[in-house]
């Protein structure tokens, strides 16, 4: 029997979204948005019984400009389960200035991991990343490229980013022979 077959009657649903908005020549915007729902009713370690409903819904907001740097960030915590968890509206401050290129991960996971911050914006934070540097390509591509991808860009953002970017792979020898025709005139 499948894992899908074993499925029961469903107990909690996490949603996350994350949308893209343009900026008026400063970058672009983007949203990201936790909730976590509860679906039957649940006591806390107290014993106190509460019933079904959202426990945390969570929102970031950060301006990304050139070269996918985070500019600046905004967190609110429109729901928490403890008061406490509010203290780390701000935790995420140092994140501004980053640029979301490899090693993002490790550096917010460094700068707001364990008691620095809050597992949950942290957890939003990493899914937001590759959401924004698909949101800073479908903002650069709505009009015709003017120029090739830079190596210096494609060597930051894409080459080895996974499988099908990987330096070796179809797609990499193509780019790879594209620049190289047009650097000879061809």
């Amino acid at each position: 029997m499948s894992l899908k077959e074993r499925c029961g009657e469903k107990i909690h649903v996490r949603s996350v979204e994350v949308s893209t908005y343009e900026c008026q020549g400063e970058g672009i915007i983007v949203e990201g948005i936790l909730k976590d729902e509860r679906l039957k009713p649940y006591y806390l370690l107290s014993g106190e019984a509460h019933p079904p409903g959202t426990i945390h819904h969570m929102v970031i907001r950060m301006l990304v400009g050139d070269m996918l740097m985070i500019k600046k960030i905004e967190v609110e915590m429109p729901r928490t389960p403890h008061v406490d968890c509010l203290e780390t509206v701000t935790s995420l401050r140092e994140i501004e200035g980053l640029n979301i290129a490899p090693g993002f991960s490790a550096k917010v996971k460094k700068i707001t991991g364990g008691i620095k911050g809050c597992t949950h914006l942290t957890t939003l934070l990493l899914v937001m990343a590759p959401a924004a540097v698909q949101g800073y390509w479908s903002n650069i591509a709505r009009k015709p490229f003017n120029d090739k991808l830079s190596r210096e860009s494609m060597e930051k953002y894409l080459v080895d980013t996974c499988y099908t970017w990987r330096r070796e792979g179809p797609i990499m020898k193509k780019l790879e022979n594209t620049n190289a025709s047009d650097e000879v005139g061809t």
